[in-house]
């Protein structure tokens, strides 16, 4: 079965103005089954002038007012009865975790009927790791070890309250940190994301082979082979797949291949329905 679990439409302000229905019809088309919407949710309070926006019907409004969400929910409900048979569509949310503000996480994902929520880290020090525009001031005059650390240290927090069924593109700092840091950056995880793969592990969490990795001129997926092979080890036994899409053509890109990953070392991909593995 070809899935897409990380998907933002036009509700992610980042993302190309192109709505559910859009991306269903493109699904249909490519031959995926089932397809993952996840917009933002962005909870760091030093970045609300910056990220805590939604697009609702083309207009930019504030994320905290989650009447958004009840919009969001119908789009979902309208597509599911439109597109089904041929595809299975669920509703889930990419939050960016930060420190201190769990209760505003909880009292979100129990507030409405997500079938998947992923866990990210995007911000270091309260800049956007993930952001070509802002990464250098983040990255410039640390080593990786101290990137590591910083990383590893807040994702730890993020897995210890059991607030999210997966983690999205787990090594990110690769992303751009390569280019200040060198192949340094591939390697610091040995040192750092065993205590945290091992939290996921007893949770049973899902590890997501985020693809969009290929489209930013990286070699292998996030999380890296090495660091795959160590949560393997480790014990984790769910794993998503997503392409990250903030476009069309962005949707199912890698899907295939990243199927054809995972069944080298006898996975499949795991799927959810509020918020539960389907077995």
């Amino acid at each position: 079965m070809l899935v897409d679990y990380h998907i933002h439409p036009d509700y992610s302000i980042d993302a190309k103005p192109h709505g559910i229905n859009a991306y269903c019809r493109r699904a249909v088309a490519l031959g995926l089954q089932e397809i993952c919407f996840t917009p933002h949710f962005e909870v760091d309070p030093s970045r609300r002038h910056l990220d805590w926006f939604v697009r609702v019907a083309g207009r930019i409004t504030p994320m905290d007012n989650l009447y958004w969400l009840n919009h969001y929910f119908e789009d979902i409900a309208k597509a599911n009865h439109k597109y089904s048979p041929m595809l299975k569509i669920k509703a889930g949310l990419e939050v960016g975790y930060e420190p201190g503000q769990e209760e505003v996480i909880e009292n979100i994902i129990n507030a409405f009927p997500f079938d998947f929520v992923l866990g990210s880290i995007h911000c270091l020090e309260h800049i956007a790791i993930s952001s070509q525009k802002e990464c250098q001031q983040y990255f410039q005059g640390k080593d990786a070890l101290e990137v590591c650390d910083a990383y590893y240290a807040q994702l730890d927090k993020a897995v210890e309250k059991g607030l999210f069924d997966g983690i999205a593109h787990l090594d990110l700092y690769r992303r751009y940190g390569q280019m200040f840091l060198g192949n340094d950056i591939k390697k610091c995880h040995t040192k750092f994301a065993e205590p945290v793969l091992k939290k996921m592990a007893a949770k049973n969490m899902a590890l997501e082979i985020n693809t969009s990795s290929r489209r930013r001129g990286l070699k292998q997926f996030h999380p890296s082979e090495s660091l795959f092979q160590m949560a393997v080890k480790i014990g984790i036994k769910q794993f998503t797949i997503g392409s990250d899409a903030h476009e069309l053509t962005d949707l199912g890109d890698g899907i295939t291949e990243a199927k054809n990953f995972l069944k080298g070392y006898d996975f499949k991909p795991t799927t959810y329905k509020l918020r539960r593995p389907v077995e």
